[in-house]
């Protein structure tokens, strides 16, 4: 009698064969049992991490959006109190600054709601070719808004550089970054933005002098829980973590990687990547 299979062919008149056939068997099934056991737990740690990054968006609203909400309550209430005392001219600047402001919170607000659904399967980046100049030029005119007295140190490649991204939501990275290096990195005074081109990657690279940070708040960096305990310009004092975590949800949805260390010298360095090839 014979045992047919697309792998084995057994003779089961030999009791040597017999026992090899069921030991095979066996295994067949114990790796097919452990194989969909992995599957179970690499698909629930996948959910896990995603609704941590979702959750984390969610209660990330109020952080990103607390800025530009700020100056357009301040303008708009300068406009209504002083309309009498402003030429044409200031009105208008006035009015152009709400505009802008405005049209990026619809924007970011678009965003991050898309990347709140990411778990559903259904979500997908909408990169673009971005020209790397124009990408920075735009973050550091939206960022010189936001803080005038602040200088920022560029350094990025002569040549051209195209990579595909979602523009609005990389800018959102680069300023919350910077933004975090304003806030928290005490005694700073200086702020650095390079890239640079390594193999298929852009990395870009936020380094700041200030006062670095703690390893026990390295380990929750990303995770939405990390205070820090310097204190930020208006006497407040935010939850870097949660910006922090928005950061990391866009960087992976791209596909990419990002970190944080302390500079060898002094301050703290913030990377992230991104595929210089369309995924």
């Amino acid at each position: 009698m014979h045992l047919h299979s697309l792998f084995f062919e057994f003779d089961f008149a030999t009791p040597v064969n017999v026992m090899s056939a069921i030991v095979m068997i066996v295994l067949a099934i114990l790796t097919s049992t452990l194989t969909t056991k992995v599957k179970q737990h690499e698909a629930f740690k996948a959910e896990s991490e995603k609704e941590r990054m979702r959750a984390n968006l969610l209660r990330a609203v109020s952080h990103d959006l607390r800025t530009p909400l700020t100056t357009i309550y301040s303008s708009a209430s300068a406009l209504a109190d002083n309309r009498e005392n402003l030429s044409i001219q200031q009105q208008d600047e006035i009015l152009n600054a709400i505009k802008e402001d405005s049209e990026w919170l619809v924007s970011m607000v678009e965003n991050l709601l898309s990347i709140t659904k990411l778990g559903t399967g259904n979500v997908k980046i909408n990169k673009k070719p971005v020209v790397l100049e124009e990408l920075i030029d735009s973050v550091i005119f939206k960022f010189k808004k936001r803080y005038p007295s602040h200088d920022v140190i560029i350094d990025i490649p002569g040549d051209i550089v195209m990579i595909p991204m979602d523009a609005m939501l990389i800018e959102q990275v680069i300023i919350n970054l910077l933004e975090n290096a304003v806030q928290h990195a005490t005694g700073m005074k200086h702020l650095w933005l390079s890239v640079f081109v390594i193999g298929n990657n852009a990395v870009f690279e936020i380094k700041d002098d200030g006062c670095g940070v703690s390893d026990e708040a390295m380990k929750s960096m990303f995770s939405g829980a990390y205070v820090s305990k310097a204190s930020v310009p208006d006497g407040n004092r935010n939850n870097a973590g949660i910006g922090l975590s928005v950061c990391e949800t866009i960087i992976k949805a791209h596909g990419g990687d990002i970190s944080a260390s302390n500079s060898m010298n002094k301050g703290a360095v913030f990377r992230f990547t991104l595929g210089m090839e369309e995924n």
